[in-house]
């Protein structure tokens, strides 16, 4: 496919806009196309050529046609539109049919709208990253923590000089040695904690184990030994035990027989034909994607309802581990074991997705022992565009759902104002 003249621009400009709207991460997206993360912010800021090879890579990788990437920036400004009006309060109901009729007669407001849109957008993810680092990096934990003991031992040296009274002259250089020692560790502390976060890069923070394989797994779960994804040995150990679970399941189901049955889109029948379990059947075409489940996610948890694996669809809500919508039908699935359970979700962007959820129940130390629930969610893209009403509107988590109306709300969104 040959550009036309001066298209470089509109094509970088083109794939930025199709990367956000589908949530993806520049380093993720990068990866899959085969060039490095800082190549593809200049791609983005059009400071880079796209040649005909790279941008059917990034076509790939963005689950869109090449020719779409290339199309003029009226469309590129139009879909943009678009996406900044799906953000839009549920009170709010802008006239899309006449986006192309604004963007032609008003492009000065047009531009405003698209560059408020993407501002607010930036502004959110920043605000949700840095409130779950906040919460979870063990680093900033363990430096805050300092930092308030040095806070507090000087002020307790302080309160004891204060006070006045007769103090013997070796006890009172005891303090001032105390003192000058705890302000020197808080000074010391403080200043590496603002260089901390002043080097935090907000879109690839990775905090956990299981976020260090589930980038591992994005990357194609390449050996774990040399798998820069992996910079823990709790990430390799769990990396490994992924492993061996494929392995198993490959030879219990292999790529073969489930290609040929995964001509029938449901996933029941699909089970019966093979005569396979149906857990094992989701599981299977989440990894292997054959034709028709191609951007097939999977997330599992355990019968707490904790995260044990997130391979979300495409533009999928999905929030850091330890957190979840409590309206997705994965945990709907634990109240009625052996049950498939399917779902038209939306999520807040409008974007609606087929699920089907399946829990099952085990005892792997026998009658003696405990019995174990595991749930899992397959999860598809409605690319047909159903026009059945979704059976449930859900969200990432509540802490960071900008739907003001839930039933299921069990704490404000940082989203929310007012």
């Amino acid at each position: 496919m040959k550009q036309r003249p001066g298209s470089r621009i509109l094509t970088g400009t083109r794939i930025r806009e199709r990367r956000l709207a589908l949530s993806r991460r520049q380093a993720d997206v990068a990866r899959a196309a085969g060039i490095s993360a800082a190549y593809l912010n200049l791609i983005e800021h059009n400071r880079r050529p796209v040649g005909d090879h790279l941008v059917l890579r990034l076509a790939a990788a963005l689950e869109v046609s090449a020719a779409e990437l290339a199309e003029g920036r009226e469309e590129a400004q139009i879909a943009a539109l678009r996406e900044a009006a799906v953000r839009l309060p549920d009170n709010v109901t802008p006239e899309l049919e006449q986006a192309p009729e604004l963007l032609a007669r008003f492009p000065g407001w047009a531009a405003a709208l698209i560059a408020t849109a993407r501002r607010a957008d930036a502004l959110e993810r920043q605000l949700v990253t840095l409130s779950d680092r906040m919460r979870q990096d063990p680093y900033l934990l363990t430096t805050l923590h300092e930092v308030l003991s040095a806070v507090t031992s000087v002020r307790s040296t302080a309160s004891i000089l204060a006070e006045g009274g007769e103090i013997p002259a070796d006890w009172r250089a005891r303090f001032h040695a105390n003192l000058d020692g705890d302000s020197l560790r808080l000074s010391n502390t403080a200043q590496a904690l603002v260089a901390y976060l002043d080097s935090f890069d907000t879109q690839d923070a990775i905090f956990t184990p299981q976020e260090e394989v589930e980038a591992w797994l994005a990357a194609g779960a390449p050996p774990v030994d040399d798998a820069g994804d992996l910079a823990s040995d709790a990430a390799r150990a769990l990396a490994r035990a992924h492993l061996r679970r494929m392995e198993e399941e490959k030879a219990a189901l292999p790529d073969a027989a489930l290609a040929v049955a995964a001509e029938d889109p449901d996933p029941l029948r699909m089970a019966g034909r093979l005569r396979q379990p149906l857990d094992l059947v989701m599981r299977r075409l989440a990894v292997l994607k054959p034709a028709g489940f191609e951007s097939a996610g999977l997330l599992v948890c355990d019968g707490s309802g904790a995260l044990t694996l997130r391979r979300p669809a495409p533009g999928f809500p999905l929030p850091r581990p330890g957190d979840a919508c409590p309206l997705w039908p994965l945990f709907q699935a634990l109240v009625v074991p052996q049950t498939a359970i399917a779902r038209l979700v939306e999520a807040p962007s409008g974007r609606r997705f087929r699920t089907l959820s399946l829990a099952t129940r085990h005892q792997p130390l026998g009658t003696d022992g405990p019995v174990l629930t595991r749930a899992q969610m397959l999860i598809l893209p409605d690319e047909a565009g159903s026009p059945a009403r979704p059976d449930l509107l859900i969200g990432p988590a509540c802490r960071i759902c900008p739907r003001a109306e839930c039933a299921a709300r069990r704490e404000p969104s940082i989203l929310l104002t007012g």
